[in-house]
């Protein structure tokens, strides 16, 4: 029998670029010139029209400051994450 994992929060993931640019007080077009991704991709990403890439995670990640975990750790704000289940 197959056990699939749940849904991946993808609305937590978009809420924390959401927080992070807004911390930092970074329009789009700030965000998109101290990163490199289009402004196009960042606006999508926060509107929640595409999920991005792992590539582009990295780059916000690096962009911001934090650890990737820091990012990728919101998709399982609505369950358990993998491994802390126990043996």
């Amino acid at each position: 029998m197959t056990i699939l994992p749940p849904d991946p929060d993808l609305n937590a993931l978009r809420m924390t670029l959401v927080r992070l640019r807004g911390e930092r007080g970074w329009t789009y077009d700030e965000l998109a010139d101290r990163s490199g991704l289009a402004r196009r991709t960042l606006i999508d990403l926060e509107h929640g029209r595409t999920s991005g890439s792992v590539t582009t995670w990295h780059t916000l990640a690096h962009t911001f400051d934090v650890p990737i975990e820091h990012l990728l750790g919101t998709l399982c704000d609505d369950h358990t994450p993998p491994g802390m289940h126990g043996p």
